[in-house]
C-alpha cells in the first residue's frame, strides 16, 4: 500500500492509552487491554462520558508518571562494549519455523511480452519498467552498525502488499469495468515504481519494475532473519501487490481464488530464482516502521489475514518483530485493533525478547530501548549515503 491507512486515535488519545498498557507486565495481557480500549472508543474518547470517566479515575497516575518521567535519572550504562558488539541473547531463530526446501521452477519461455514458467506462471510484461538499480547492504546479526554492511544486489526476501485501490463487485456483469480500473492501477503503479509485481484480480500477474532494479514500496523499513539485518526494503526485497481493497472493519482484504494461486506460483518462482528463505516472505505491515515516533506498523497492509500457508510459507505472523527486540521499536496502540491476534503473536514475541536481552545485559528495559534506538539511528546515515551513492553512479 503506497500510503498509511488513516489510523483513529489521537496523538494524546494513544500517548495516554499506550502509558496505561505499558502498566501491564504481561504481553499478551497488554495487548488485550490495548485491542479492547481502541477497539471501543466510548473507554478512551475524552468527548463521550466513558472517556471522561477515565481519565478522571487516572488523572493521579497520569500526574504521577508525568513527574516520574521529568525526576527518572539516566538509564544504566551499556559497559565497557558497545551494544551491538554484544550478541543478543535470543534471536529470531526461536521463533522461525521452516518451510522445508525452496522450490524449484524454471523458465520455460521467455518473449517480450511475456514468461512462461514451468510450475505454470505466466509473467505479463507490458508494463515493465526500469528504475534505479538494485544495491544494498545487509547487516551481520549482532553487529548493525556502520561499516559492517556487506553489499548485495540480488533480492533476499518478498514483501506482500495490498494496492487498496478502488474495486469492483467480482461478477461477469462487472468485468469491463475491472479492466478500466485495473488498467489505470498498472499505470499509475509503473509511474511511480511503485512495486515489482502486481497480481490483478483476475489472477494475471504484472511485472513492472524488473527484479534488477529498486521499487517504492516499502519505505522506512526492518527485518532480520537468522543471519542478517535489513534496513531500508525497497532494495533489498522485492514488491509483491494484490490488487485488494481493505473494507473497513474487515479483518482482511478480500481476494479471488485467481489471486491467490497466483501468488502461490509467483512465489514458487521468485524463491527458486533468488533462492529466497521462507523466512524472508513477509508482510509490508510486518516491516513497516516511522522513525519520526520509533513506532512499527506504520503502514497496515496485510496485517492480518496473509494466507501463508495457501501461498505454500510458514506462519510468519508467529515471527518475532524484530524492529521491537533488535531496534527497540514500540508501536501505536491502534494497530492491535488492526491485526487481530495473529499478529500479536510478532508483537508479543519482539517485547519479551527486547526484555529478555535487556536483563542480560544488566539495564532497563527504558535504557536497553534506548540503546537499540541510538542503534538504528546510527545506521540511517550509511542506509541513505549508499542509496544516493547507488542512484548517481547508476548501479
Amino acid at each position: 500500500m503506497p500510503s498509511a491507512l488513516k489510523r483513529t486515535p489521537g496523538h494524546l488519545t494513544s500517548t495516554l492509552v499506550g502509558w496505561q498498557a505499558s502498566r501491564i507486565e504481561d504481553p499478551v495481557a497488554r495487548l488485550r487491554f490495548l485491542r479492547r480500549t481502541v477497539g471501543d472508543r466510548r473507554v478512551w474518547d475524552p468527548r463521550t462520558e466513558a472517556g471522561r470517566g477515565w481519565l478522571r479515575a487516572h488523572r493521579g497516575k497520569l500526574v504521577a508518571a508525568c513527574i516520574g518521567v521529568l525526576l527518572a535519572p539516566a538509564g544504566a550504562t551499556m559497559g565497557a562494549l558497545p551494544l551491538w558488539d554484544r550478541a543478543p541473547v535470543v534471536t529470531v531463530e526461536a521463533s522461525v519455523r521452516s518451510a522445508g526446501a525452496i522450490p524449484n521452477v524454471w523458465l520455460v519461455e521467455g518473449q517480450a511480452g511475456q514468461e512462461e514458467y514451468s510450475n505454470g506462471l505466466r509473467v505479463e510484461r507490458r508494463y515493465e519498467v526500469g528504475n534505479e538499480a538494485r544495491r544494498y547492504e545487509v547487516y551481520p546479526r549482532g553487529a548493525e552498525s556502520a561499516g559492517a554492511g556487506q553489499a548485495r544486489t540480488a533480492p533476499a526476501g518478498i514483501v506482500f502488499h495490498t494496492t487498496e485501490s478502488a474495486q469492483s463487485e467480482f461478477t461477469p456483469g462487472e468485468t469491463h469495468r475491472m479492466r478500466i480500473v485495473g488498467t489505470a492501477l498498472l499505470e499509475f503503479v509503473r509511474q511511480e515504481r511503485a512495486y515489482h509485481y502486481v497480481v490483478d484480480r483476475f489472477g494475471r500477474v504484472w511485472r513492472i519494475v524488473r527484479d534488477s532494479d529498486a521499487a517504492n514500496h516499502a519505505g522506512a523499513s526492518v527485518w532480520a532473519d537468522g543471519q542478517w539485518t535489513y534496513v531500508g526494503l525497497n532494495r533489498a526485497f522485492l514488491g509483491v501487490s494484490v490488487e485488494a481493497w481493505t473494507q473497513p472493519g474487515a479483518s482482511k482484504p478480500e481476494v479471488t481464488a485467481a489471486q491467490l494461486h497466483a501468488l502461490r506460483i509467483l512465489t514458487e518462482m521468485l524463491r527458486s530464482k533468488y533462492r529466497i528463505a521462507a523466512v524472508n516472505c513477509v508482510t509490508h505491515a510486518q516491516v513497516s516502521v516511522n522513525p519520526a515516533n520509533m513506532q512499527a506498523g506504520y503502514h497496515y497492509d496485510w496485517a492480518a489475514g496473509f494466507p501463508f500457508a495457501q501461498v505454500g510459507l510458514p506462519d510468519n505472523y508467529a515471527v518475532a518483530a524484530p524492529s521491537l527486540w533488535l531496534f527497540g521499536f514500540t508501536y501505536d496502540p491502534s494497530l492491535v485493533n488492526v491485526t487481530g491476534e495473529p499478529f500479536w503473536k510478532g508483537l508479543v514475541l519482539g517485547e519479551e525478547l527486547l526484555r529478555q536481552n535487556a536483563t542480560a545485559h544488566g539495564m532497563s528495559v527504558a535504557a536497553y530501548r534506548a540503546a537499540l534506538e541510538k542503534r538504528f539511528r546510527a545506521l540511517l546515515p550509511a542506509v541513505k549515503a549508499r542509496q544516493e551513492y547507488a542512484k548517481e553512479s547508476g548501479e
